[in-house]
């Protein structure tokens, strides 16, 4: 019966980035514009490729998805993390906690695979320029991007209902700012050796095969000249994500976990737009003839 008690849990208490009072007003001004550009500038992306037919072609249907992923991405967590420092309650239910742990789940791994399909596709462009078109169809496009939405789906699932599973004791304070799979692993009074086995095994996989995607498709010296901004994004991007999840419990705290989780949680996507937009001719044109079209229009 005892056990029984501890499955019912219906809140947890997300500790945040600070406990420290003097501190939340700072984060809140820091992070606030910071998921406002994150989202603003993935927006602008999204609308400039849907209204230019120019851009109507795979590289920027990749990059309009991987925009649509990271606004989706980092408004999984930071709202709710803004939210908590301004009303100052740090509560987040159950099914709230699971609910923000899969989409997390599902965004932070779709960045992954589209990144890695976007190397893919800068790969042919540069290497194999004659048969780019015929390589990269409409149909392998839509499939990798469906393939890629579909497979993280059920991955993220996968780890939500061994989560669900889960008894957990007490204490239900979490330290972090959103509730990812190590702190909740943290707080069970259950064997979590399922949970760790997946996060190893099928995580651990799939996290595999988007960096041999990307060593691969960067291997040419002739790729990898064109595109150091962006493999220094895909490198902070998957060097602090497997930091978090797969360094040893024996190096591991709570605090470096969370320092490396904002980097790509909030940094990554933020830096994402401004890579994509500032060094990119076409969507900056894009982007002129949106505001042009604007004043025109505006009264």
């Amino acid at each position: 019966m005892e056990w029984e008690n501890l499955t019912s849990v219906s809140d947890f208490f997300l500790l945040g980035l600070s406990q420290q009072p003097e501190q939340q007003g700072v984060l809140f001004g820091l992070f606030l514009p910071m998921y406002l550009v994150t989202v603003a500038g993935n927006l602008l992306i999204i609308l400039a490729i849907f209204t230019d037919a120019q851009l109507h072609t795979p590289m920027y249907f990749f990059l309009a998805n991987l925009s649509l992923a990271d606004t989706c991405f980092v408004s999984t967590t930071v709202p709710k993390m803004l939210a908590n420092i301004w009303f100052q309650n740090q509560v987040i239910s159950y099914v709230g906690c699971l609910s923000q742990l899969y989409f997390f789940r599902l965004f932070v791994m779709l960045e992954a695979f589209i990144l890695a399909v976007m190397a893919y596709d800068h790969y042919v462009a540069i290497c194999y320029p004659l048969h780019y078109l015929m390589v990269m169809s409409p149909g392998l496009c839509i499939l990798l991007v469906s393939a890629s939405w579909i497979v993280n789906a059920l991955h993220s699932l996968l780890h939500t209902l061994l989560m669900n599973n889960l008894s957990f004791c007490a204490a239900h304070e979490i330290p972090h700012f959103f509730c990812d799979i190590n702190p909740l692993l943290s707080l069970s009074c259950t064997d979590p050796f399922i949970n760790e086995l997946v996060i190893f095994t099928v995580g651990g996989l799939a996290g595999l095969v988007c960096v041999l995607c990307l060593v691969i498709s960067y291997g040419k010296r002739k790729a990898f000249s064109t595109c150091s901004s962006h493999l220094s994004v895909v490198s902070l991007f998957f060097g602090s994500s497997f930091c978090v999840y797969f360094s040893p419990p024996s190096v591991r705290s709570a605090q470096k976990g969370t320092v490396a989780s904002v980097m790509y949680t909030v940094v990554t996507p933020m830096l994402n737009p401004f890579i994509y937009s500032l060094r990119n001719k076409d969507i900056k044109s894009s982007l002129r003839k949106l505001m042009r079209a604007r004043k025109m229009h505006s009264p």
